[in-house]
């Protein structure tokens, strides 16, 4: 089985996704034997040493904005948000979000709870409140099944794989 290599590190099947990373939808344009940077080349499963995977909490979808049905893979602890290469959720085509850091989702696995608080960036990130508008994020604030976001120009509602949301529905990933 032949696999990529995105720049961020991130292992996709050519035959399944093309040449675009589905994480962090990078383009990857080399071919095996070219001689190019190893990090975009076909890597065969049985030499490398895998990086250990962290598993899915949940994920953003976006429902408007440039990136409209794209999604976002949320992963336990820290996840940025912004449109850089490094940023764990890197929302591309939307010039309004900040480059680094612009919000930051954080799923604490001890709690099994997803939180979102403003990064250290300039730009603000909202919620959709209880009475029917956006309100700024200026602390951390739980969210839950449905919660409205949004960042820059871009509307996103949040899909929990792991919760605790009063009975209704609870996943937890065993600690191994």
């Amino acid at each position: 089985m032949s696999l990529k290599r995105c720049q961020n590190g991130h292992l996709f099947s050519e035959k399944r996704h093309g040449g675009i990373c589905p994480y962090c939808s990078l383009s990857v344009s080399s071919n095996p034997g070219s001689g190019e940077d190893p990090q975009g080349m076909y890597v065969n499963r049985d030499l490398m040493d895998l990086e250990p995977m962290k598993p899915v909490t949940g994920w953003l979808v976006c429902i408007n904005g440039p990136s409209e049905g794209k999604d976002y893979r949320i992963v336990p602890e820290k996840n940025f948000i912004g449109r850089a290469k490094d940023m764990d959720l890197r929302i591309l085509n939307d010039d309004s979000v900040d480059e680094r850091n612009h919000a930051i989702i954080i799923y604490d696995p001890q709690k099994n709870k997803t939180t979102i608080q403003s990064g250290s960036s300039h730009g603000l990130a909202y919620v959709f409140d209880n009475e029917d508008r956006w309100e700024a994020i200026n602390e951390s604030k739980e969210i839950s099944a449905g919660t409205k976001i949004k960042i820059g120009k871009s509307e996103f509602l949040f899909v929990p794989l792991c919760s605790d949301d009063g009975g209704n529905f609870y996943f937890r990933w065993e600690e191994k």
